[in-house]
């Protein structure tokens, strides 16, 4: 379904909110900013690579740089205040420190988060949000330590921790098994890693919370929920996951003036079908948007997000990867990299991330003209 827009934008610059800093507000505010003026909400001063929270959880020293150093060169005005309501009738985002943003198009960038651990004993459970806690935990003495999730976010947290720290007993708890979304050789060779780290692995066991484990420190990596609740209060439609409904260009099927990106939207296009929360699509997501809204400056309308798949990849260790190739609807083939190569492909995708947000922030028409950001 298309949504009819009964708001048009002005002749002269629009004013944009963009709600979240995360991969994709970052992307829609970067793109953004030659064309309107806009306004970024996010409490943090600083932009977290997700992608390394792992990384973060097992010692490297910091996973974030200065919103400044995206920021200074395109005239965006970063708000470090909690979005607190969307006012659609008004058109309007009301902050925690009581400011109130006019907006013409609003961009709903934030993510998600993982779910709740309650019930349980909160004193020695963390989630991966809590990567730096989780890594001052560990510096207390080995003990025992239980991953919870077998998705691709929980093996490379086995594998980081395990490796970093091999004075901790480590293991890996799932209800289905590990790495569904993997082929056979994808998963044996995750296996055989987590094996060779002294990981125990766990499958077909559900959890009602941490004082099901046997353990002295758990960290959940599964059960992801998208932060839509202000949009849910604001009457922005969602669906049954609870993500922003969308149609193809990314406005919100209620309110065609928000346009809903990244994790908290549930975007989706006829290569890919449903786009999995991740890296991987926040980027082109955060990019589309932009491209939409600038489609609406020209009088035009604005073409349908074209995104699909290729590639898994993840880290297992420093020195250790999987790239598990897959058709355009994440779905895996049998083709496989492993070992230090896989390894090596891992980085340099994590890394081209943030350049492509440097690109985005210095000169970003040249996304228009990269497949996939366009």
């Amino acid at each position: 379904m298309t949504p009819t827009n009964t708001h048009p934008l002005p002749s002269e610059k629009p004013q944009v909110v963009v709600v979240g800093a995360g991969y994709a507000g970052m992307m829609s505010a970067l793109r953004l900013a030659p064309h309107a003026h806009v306004t970024l909400v996010d409490p943090a001063d600083r932009f977290t690579e997700r992608v390394r929270l792992h990384e973060r959880a097992a010692g490297r020293p910091d996973v974030t740089h200065p919103l400044g150093s995206f920021l200074r060169p395109t005239g965006i005005v970063h708000v470090a205040a909690r979005a607190t309501e969307i006012d659609t009738a008004g058109r309007e985002v009301r902050t925690d420190d009581g400011r109130v943003l006019p907006y013409d198009r609003l961009i709903h960038a934030l993510g998600s988060r993982t779910r709740s651990v309650a019930p349980g004993d909160r004193d020695r459970a963390y989630t991966v949000e809590s990567a730096t806690e989780l890594h001052k935990r560990l510096q207390d003495g080995p003990g025992s330590l239980t991953v919870v999730g077998g998705g691709l976010t929980g093996i490379e947290l086995a594998t980081e921790l395990a490796e970093t720290h091999p004075g901790w007993r480590v293991g890996l708890l799932t209800e289905g098994v590990v790495g569904p979304g993997l082929s056979e050789k994808g998963r044996a060779h995750v296996r055989s890693v987590l094996t060779a780290r002294g990981v125990r692995i766990e499958e077909g066991r559900r959890l009602a919370g941490p004082d099901d484990i046997d353990t002295d420190v758990v960290v959940w990596a599964a059960s992801m929920t998208p932060n839509t609740e202000l949009a849910r209060a604001a009457g922005i439609a969602t669906d049954a996951a609870g993500r922003v409904e969308v149609d193809a260009a990314l406005r919100s099927v209620s309110h065609p003036e928000v346009y809903g990106v990244g994790d908290s939207a549930a975007g989706y296009t006829a290569a890919a079908g449903s786009l999995r929360m991740g890296c991987a699509a926040a980027l082109p997501c955060g990019s589309q948007a932009a491209s939409a809204i600038i489609a609406e400056l020209r009088g035009q309308e604005p073409e349908p997000l074209d995104f699909s798949y290729h590639l898994q990849c993840l880290s297992l260790g420093r020195h250790d990867g999987l790239v598990q190739f897959v058709r355009p609807d994440d779905s895996p083939r049998e083709r496989v990299l492993t070992g230090r190569p896989a390894a090596f492909v891992k980085e340099g995708i994590v890394r081209a991330t943030v350049r492509s947000l440097k690109l985005a922030s210095r000169q970003p028409a040249l996304l228009a003209h990269i497949p996939g950001f366009g």
